[in-house]
């Protein structure tokens, strides 16, 4: 957030304030100058201008280029060059792991929480035996939770259930032909709450 004596180093090589269309550098060029009488003060060891900027790149500032050498200068790269072996041997490599890491990671699985409606033939139906029924059902990616029974009318209660179902494994047609198999308990069954978890 302070300038430093790599801006002074850039500062003393522009031999001009860049043009009003590259407003951020000179903006930049204004405010270093500002500090023209501190920056010996400035932090930071001043070095070679070539010093500064990304690693493992050759220092090319203060060496004297023909014009011949910048027409041997491939700027976009040549399409009759063919990639190196080693480069696509990497490339190759890298795609391998990518893809195994991929496919190591789990697979969400959709869950949904029902809550179902059961309703018996009349008030002489043994809840209890009914209750017992459903949840002697099983399959995989079902899992039965609490239950309660709900007055309807003229002493009849249904009973009021709560499952997680896997979406992939159970669906609530299943559940209702399953359930309704149990003729002698059950008249109807109703899915009164369906919720994506």
């Amino acid at each position: 957030y302070v300038p430093s004596q790599a801006d002074i180093a850039v500062f003393e090589a522009i031999a001009a304030p860049p043009p009003a269309d590259l407003f951020h550098a000179l903006r930049w060029y204004n405010h270093i100058k500002s500090y023209e009488k501190q920056k010996a003060s400035l932090p930071g060891v001043k070095k070679a201008l070539g010093k500064y900027g990304p690693a493992d790149v050759e220092d090319t500032t203060g060496t004297a280029t023909d014009s011949k050498d910048d027409d041997d200068i491939d700027l976009f790269g040549s399409d009759d060059e063919e990639e190196s072996e080693e480069a696509k041997k990497l490339r190759e490599e890298r795609l391998a792991q990518y893809e195994s890491k991929k496919s190591k990671k789990p697979a969400v699985v959709a869950k949904s929480s029902i809550l179902l409606d059961v309703k018996p033939w009349d008030d002489e139906t043994d809840m209890a035996k009914l209750e017992e029924c459903v949840r002697s059902i099983q399959a995989d990616g079902l899992v039965w939770g609490s239950s309660k029974l709900v007055p309807v009318g003229y002493g009849i209660k249904k009973l009021q259930i709560q499952c997680v179902v896997e979406d992939d494994k159970v669906g609530t047609d299943m559940l209702e032909e399953r359930i309704t198999a149990f003729e002698d308990y059950v008249q109807s069954m109703d899915v009164a709450a369906f919720n994506k978890i």
